[in-house]
């Protein structure tokens, strides 16, 4: 019997107890890798507070969110999460055809963007109310896909801002992929891969990972910070290192492992985005399928 078969079928009476959570995982047959497939935590910790988005509904615009009930755009939407970006409009997020989650997409310039964050009016919802500190040890993940690989800058984590660009905001950490150096300048070494980039008081980090993104192909991404304020990341369920390397342009290229980041600054509260933003003059799609967070109920 192999080991992944010795508590199959197995039946208890009583609470089955675990120290460190439960775990769903796949094997890839053709390679033999493991992955773990686990959403958030099987077993809720009762230190923590969770919050999962499915997207029941729709973002808008923050202004046809706040209009009156009465109103049938506003009926129709999402309570919580917001689009927005550059000339993005409600009727560019609609529900994705051809897969679960919402497909968010540009208006057909070059540098239009279409973003969807918490609904940041001000206690408008315990997405942005209740505060991401770095000092909360806070779990972050989404699952996203792209319709097409066309001349993009895509971005999904956290950040202080919606600007994509790494050197808007001092302190950050979110996945990035870029087609092409973007409308800033910005540039990676190799346009093919997957990044993970994270930023501490103003020094800038940049992973490379061995990913190159391809269409119609879903990205289960996740961030965990740990009580040291070091990020750990897993892409489909495989954890990566995280270089430690300075640098604002190019990338280090890691490899699977479990190497953390260099500690976050402490107490800086962050907002999760997911974004798209047009490098060339046609319209650009992201599908998100869910986000969901989680944080310490009380600041360590």
């Amino acid at each position: 019997m192999t080991e992944e078969n010795i508590m199959a079928k197995t039946s208890f009476q009583g609470p089955v107890r675990s120290k460190n959570d439960f775990k769903l995982y796949s094997t890839t047959a053709s390679t033999g890798v493991e992955h773990d497939r686990t959403l958030g935590t099987t077993a809720k910790d009762a230190r923590r507070v969770y919050l999962d988005e499915w997207f029941l509904q729709r973002p808008g615009l923050n202004a046809n969110i706040d209009q009156v009930s009465t109103v049938e755009v506003q009926r129709a939407l999402n309570r919580n999460w917001e689009a927005l970006g550059t000339n993005v409009t409600t009727a560019l997020v609609t529900f994705a055809s051809t897969s679960a989650g919402i497909l968010a997409t540009t208006a057909g310039a070059d540098q239009d963007q279409a973003i969807i964050t918490p609904h940041l009016d001000t206690a408008a919802t315990a997405w942005a109310g209740c505060q991401w500190g770095t000092e909360n040890e806070v779990h972050w993940e989404t699952s996203i896909m792209l319709p097409a690989i066309d001349n993009q800058n895509v971005w999904a984590g956290l950040k202080l801002t919606n600007v994509p660009e790494l050197a808007t905001d001092a302190d950050q950490a979110y996945f990035q992929f870029l087609t092409d150096a973007d409308n800033s300048g910005q540039a990676f070494t190799d346009f093919t891969k997957l990044h993970f980039v994270y930023s501490v008081n103003g020094t800038d980090y940049i992973s490379q990972l061995p990913i190159t993104v391809a269409a119609d192909t879903v990205y289960h991404l996740k961030l965990e910070i740990d009580s040291d304020r070091k990020i750990a990341i897993f892409v489909n369920g495989i954890q990566y290192n995280v270089t430690s390397t300075s640098g604002s342009t190019g990338g280090t290229a890691v490899t699977t492992g479990t190497t953390k980041s260099s500690a976050l600054k402490n107490d800086v509260d962050l907002i999760p985005y997911n974004g798209i933003e047009a490098n060339a003059g046609a319209a650009e799609a992201l599908i998100t399928h869910y986000i969901c967070m989680s944080r310490n109920v009380f600041e360590n």
